[in-house]
């Protein structure tokens, strides 16, 4: 017996998740290995990356490896 999308057993008890949820397929493909998206993200992540590091270096006037000594 079905109510409101959820399913009464012979006891009387409810069971709001014997429906199952409908499935779809993602259709932007596969995101991991060397895929374009992927060395584009890792290029946009190394360039923010190094920007970083010369900001520090004109911020602080020493570079990373000197901090990493002062520590």
């Amino acid at each position: 017996m079905r109510t409101n999308g959820s399913i009464v057993d012979e006891q009387g008890k409810m069971n709001n998740f014997a429906i199952e949820p409908k499935v779809y397929v993602d259709e932007q493909g596969d995101r991991t290995g060397f895929t374009p998206y992927a060395e584009l993200f890792n290029g946009r992540l190394a360039m923010i990356g190094f920007v970083s590091l010369i900001a520090f270096e004109a911020l602080t006037g020493q570079g990373i490896i000197g901090l990493l000594k002062s520590l």
